[in-house]
């Protein structure tokens, strides 16, 4: 019975990502288990121009590879050597998705069973400093010469994976290449454990980079489910292999239900503000109501741009319905138009010194705003949502004063829920905005039985 092969796979490409790089170089060894039988590498012409920097890192340059022969005339042979053999390579998802895209452009359709070199160690020599080529080959006391050319890489991939096979006393290698494992799918900077430990629970999810800092959050309703799904796949797009080679790390929390892990994923993603988070960074309000005291001693109402984190009285998606709101309020508490702004600050000033009709008395027009400003918080409904918990110990609470999310928490099941202040030293306080409130009102409406309301405090 013949023995299963390997090829042990290196590249050099003109840019990181499938979709939009070519490649430049190729190496390809055959490995039968033992040792390395045959060997092939040559030059690629990417037929584009090859990056500064990336010359700077290879020392591959347009000259030489103008006369070098473009990837459709050797993909036949690049067929032929990795047909029926494990696909072996340093960070294996990056190597296979460029070469299975360029066959694919050539007309080839090929497949093959996966092993990634990086996540081989980690399983068969934990703890070391870095698995990163060069600092691992350091590490095991592995040559490693001709660094970031893909016969250099090439040559110490063989060695490396020669060692392990002989240090692979558990198997791990064989588990690793079975077609269903989901280890092959994980990126190779993430540790197993870390994904092993994700419950099948609702919640939020935080990666990590190499430097511990979170680079992306996400709710599921499923965690293991859904973190897995960011993992299957063959996109080859530049955003997606830079996600993947970012992930050195997750964490995450339970939650009782989906609203909380919503609005805890959005709270989040304003926090932390992770690079790979895209969507829920456009819901900034644009707009909000002011109020503030002059030099003159006169109390305002504005209608205005906010900046990022300003604190205002209330906010809107576009200009209009602030202006509309602060006319209503005008003309319901008889406020002076001369003490509203509408679009910037600057917008509508009147000044006292060249104005002569008659000015209103400012302890009493101070008066009125703060009237206005009350009558319209206190309109504003106030109320929890109580649902399930995370376990059946406890219920979730959601508390909303005075049309603003407050915060959220969870109660224990087997007290009643007297009052106010019972509830709120069971939450935390979370800041509150637009996209927030509009997921609360819309499942308050959906699920109006789960509505508990109270008086708000005073504040």
């Amino acid at each position: 019975m013949k023995k299963q092969e390997y090829a042990i796979v290196d590249i050099e490409t003109t840019g990181g990502n499938a979709s939009h790089s070519r490649i430049t170089e190729i190496a390809i060894l055959i490995h039968d288990g033992e040792k390395v039988i045959e060997r092939w590498e040559t030059l690629i012409n990417p037929e584009k121009e090859i990056p500064p920097a990336i010359f700077a890192l290879t020392g591959i340059t347009n000259e030489m590879v103008s006369d070098a022969p473009i990837f459709e005339m050797i993909s036949d042979t690049v067929f032929e050597m990795l047909s029926n053999r494990i696909f072996v390579a340093h960070n294996v998802n990056f190597d296979y998705s460029f070469i299975r895209h360029e066959l694919e452009k050539s007309g080839i359709k090929w497949t093959a069973k996966k092993l990634c070199t990086v996540r081989a160690a980690r399983k068969i020599k934990p703890g070391l400093p870095s698995y990163s080529l060069g600092r691992l080959c350091k590490s095991l006391e592995i040559d490693l010469e001709n660094r970031h050319r893909a016969g250099g890489d090439a040559d110490a991939t063989a060695i490396l994976f020669s060692n392990l096979l002989a240090w692979d006393s558990e198997h791990e290698i064989d588990k690793m290449i079975q077609k269903t494992s989901q280890d092959q799918r994980l990126p190779p900077n993430l540790p197993r454990e870390d994904f092993d430990q994700l419950p099948e629970k609702i919640g939020i999810y935080y990666f990590y980079n190499e430097q511990k800092k979170v680079v992306y959050v996400g709710k599921a309703i499923n965690l293991k489910k859904r973190v897995s799904s960011h993992f299957s796949g063959h996109k080859i797009t530049p955003q997606r292999q830079n996600f993947l080679r970012d992930i050195y790390a997750i964490t995450f929390e339970v939650c009782g239900t989906e609203l909380i892990a919503l609005i805890l994923e959005c709270t989040e993603i304003k926090d932390l503000w992770p690079i790979h988070n895209k969507a829920l960074k456009r819901f900034e309000p644009k707009y909000g109501l002011l109020e503030y005291e002059a030099r003159n001693g006169y109390r305002y109402l504005a209608i205005s741009k906010l900046a990022k984190n300003q604190n205002c009285i209330e906010t809107f998606d576009a200009i209009y319905p602030g202006i509309n709101l602060l006319r209503e309020l005008a003309e319901k508490f008889e406020i002076d138009q001369r003490f509203c702004k509408y679009g910037s600050m600057s917008d509508g000033v009147f000044s006292l010194q060249n104005d002569t009709a008659i000015w209103p008395e400012i302890e009493s027009h101070n008066e009125q705003i703060q009237i206005a400003l009350d009558s319209y918080l206190n309109s504003r409904p106030s109320f929890a949502i109580i649902d399930k918990g995370r376990n059946k110990e406890e219920l979730s609470c959601i508390w909303i004063e005075k049309g603003h999310f407050y915060g959220m928490g969870y109660l224990p099941s087997d007290n009643p829920i007297s009052d106010l202040s019972y509830v709120k030293d069971h939450i935390t306080r979370y800041p509150s905005n637009q996209y927030i409130m509009q997921i609360i009102n819309a499942f308050a409406l959906k699920y109006p039985s789960k509505i508990l309301f109270f008086q708000a405090d005073s504040e």
